[in-house]
């Protein structure tokens, strides 16, 4: 589909990723109703957007649901959906204090990974009822994992499981959704310049941007968006991950 017969939800959408991803859609003439958490970033979104924030806790099922709908109505329809909602931490299974808190390891993969279905299957459930576009899709949902799903470091156990089941649950989901006529594909974004990031010492800044081969520097939210823009006009992408990453490989620590 067209970036300009998008009808999208995204969530984490106030910030970071989500927010970046939010514009490139409104920009190219879509639709795009942000869900979060952070009610002052979400008023300020609004005012510079001209769209609507609704709070969503995506590990609420009934929240999610309501949610979906509702992004639903305010756009006319749902066609896309975009999880960007995720929490990072880091904490290692034998810590100096004592082992990690198993609440912490739950907390993760909530958030992350079950939050993440719950926002897709929400979301299929009201694109199946959807009228086929060109080559009989009805729509797209795609996930953010990490390139710590597959070379995670010392400390990114809990993280690392969560962003794995993302990339673990596309092809069958996409197998699955496939007779429906919606795709599902996740991007895996490397380092990325984060307000976190920003927050650093410079050398520490710069050891990250040598890290990475080509190009040099940390990722821009803006590319990440663009990338999503892609997925979502290319109806042959479906059921993969796709890298974003200048090539890096995470060290070990």
């Amino acid at each position: 589909m067209q970036l300009n017969q998008v009808k999208a939800l995204v969530t984490g959408g106030v910030s970071g990723l989500g927010l970046a991803v939010t514009r490139h859609i409104l920009a190219n003439g879509g639709k795009a109703v942000m869900l979060d958490v952070n009610d002052e970033a979400g008023a300020a979104a609004e005012a510079e957007l001209n769209t609507r924030y609704l709070r969503t806790d995506v590990t609420s099922e009934e929240t999610v649901i309501e949610s979906v709908a509702k992004a639903a109505e305010i756009n006319g329809g749902l066609n896309v959906a975009m999880n960007c909602a995720g929490v990072i931490g880091a904490a290692r299974v034998l810590g100096r204090e004592a082992p990690m808190p198993l609440d912490f390891f739950a907390n993760t993969i909530s958030i992350n990974l079950v939050g993440s279905f719950n926002v897709a299957k929400a979301a299929a459930d009201v694109m199946q009822h959807n009228e086929p576009m060109e080559d009989g899709e009805k729509g797209v949902i795609i996930n953010t994992a990490s390139v710590a799903a597959y070379e995670g470091q010392i400390g990114q156990a809990a993280y690392s499981a969560s962003k794995g089941g993302i990339v673990g649950m596309t092809l069958p989901m996409a197998r699955e959704l496939a007779r429906f006529g919606i795709r599902v594909m996740t991007i895996a974004p490397g380092i990325f310049w984060t307000p976190m990031v920003d927050g650093m010492p410079d050398h520490i800044q710069e050891s990250l941007a040598a890290s990475i081969p080509f190009p040099s520097r940390l990722g821009q939210a803006d590319e990440f968006a663009v990338l999503a823009g892609n997925i979502i006009e290319s109806p042959y992408l479906n059921g993969t991950t796709i890298r974003l990453d200048g090539a890096a490989r995470l060290a070990a620590k």
